[in-house]
């Protein structure tokens, strides 16, 4: 393990000498590269620092030991032997969850797609919910949301909704919300004030890059329409709605938010190389699951995942069994807890498989 750790530390120091190199700087691509690779493994280097430099204050602190102190020296110098022989432990755990094999989609941009499920318009309510959560907690991250196309009910819910999140380790924090989300609520409808169960199911996607995922233009069908729905006098006028269909797999992917056919017929190739990269990765995830125990990871898409329930201001991650009395502050985006709970969870299940395997 530690001449793993001091390999990444001299690549570390190898990549600051680089990025300091004007002919490094003067190569976009490169130098992107490089500073990717750098942010990458910051972290892990500053631990594997101080990790050294604790293993030598205990060294120091042993050696003192061993020499004719007073009372208080002495009783000082097994203090900080202590404080050091935990932070040593607390390091050691960091160091090894470090070092677990990192996720290859885990910094890329993600597509999100919302859909209101079983519960009607309440379910469609419930969805826009959820979008408006996710929204939040994006501003919160510092990431750009863009709506790619959405199926708006007549009472300001969401049939379907497809957003993309572009930004830092977006896939990271957000890969563990696919899934079946389910609200308990008394729907403003309900005149007698009885409590409603309602789903709307979450699909997070990495964004798959061309390199990725090659889809020759034979394997894909492009139909052209008219868009319908709101849009005033120009829908109808106009042949700019784009469905494309990946002939190998039967998916769909539909878009008319854009009144360019150019710019929906680029929207759905997006959607389309996210959906098809999605669909391999499953079924090698399912493969992969049919021979381990599944922690929380990105499974089955028809799992219910969470229970947010309004009258007693709960919400409960079944996956972990983590409640929090907390509804109000999650659904306006500070869904931290949350998130960093799964990640744990997530670490700490991959290391003992690493362990025991």
């Amino acid at each position: 393990m530690y001449d793993q750790l001091q390999a990444i530390e001299d690549r570390y120091e190898e990549l600051g000498e680089l990025l300091s190199d004007p002919a490094v700087i003067s190569d976009t691509k490169r130098f992107m590269q490089l500073s990717k690779e750098e942010a990458n493994t910051r972290e892990t280097v500053e631990v594997y620092r101080r990790y050294k430099e604790v293993v030598e204050g205990i060294k120091d602190t042993e050696e003192l030991l061993g020499e004719n102190l007073d009372a208080d020296m002495a009783e000082m110098a097994k203090e900080e032997l202590s404080d050091l022989k935990k932070e040593k432990d607390v390091l050691e755990e960091r160091i090894k969850i470090l070092l677990l094999p990192k996720d290859p989609n885990d910094d890329k941009n993600i597509i999100m797609e919302i859909r209101g499920a079983a519960g009607g318009d309440e379910a469609a309510l419930f969805a826009g919910d959820l979008f408006n959560m996710y929204q939040k907690y994006a501003e919160t991250q510092g990431w750009k949301v863009e709506v790619m196309d959405a199926n708006v009910t007549g009472i300001g819910g969401y049939k379907e909704v497809i957003m993309m999140i572009s930004g830092e380790n977006v896939y990271s924090k957000l890969k563990y919300e696919s899934g079946a989300h389910r609200v308990q609520r008394v729907p403003s409808t309900e005149s007698q004030g009885r409590i409603h169960t309602s789903t709307a199911t979450v699909v997070v996607m990495p964004e798959a890059e061309e390199v990725e995922i090659e889809m020759a233009d034979k394997d894909i069908r492009t139909d052209i329409y008219h868009a319908s729905g709101a849009g005033g006098q120009h829908v109808n006028k106009t042949a700019s709605a784009v469905r494309l269909t990946h002939l190998p797999t039967g998916i769909v992917v539909a878009m008319q938010d854009e009144r360019s056919q150019l710019k929906n017929r680029e929207k759905a190739m997006k959607v389309l190389r996210a959906r098809v990269y999605d669909q391999i990765q499953q079924e090698a995830q399912s493969e992969y699951d049919a021979n381990r125990k599944s922690a929380v990871g990105t499974g089955d898409r028809s799992e219910r995942i969470r229970t947010y329930n309004f009258p007693q201001n709960r919400v409960t991650d079944h996956r972990i069994g983590l409640t929090i009395q907390k509804l109000d502050q999650i659904l306006a985006g500070k869904l931290d807890e949350i998130i960093d709970a799964l990640i744990m969870y997530d670490q700490t299940s991959k290391l003992e498989e690493m362990q025991n395997g």
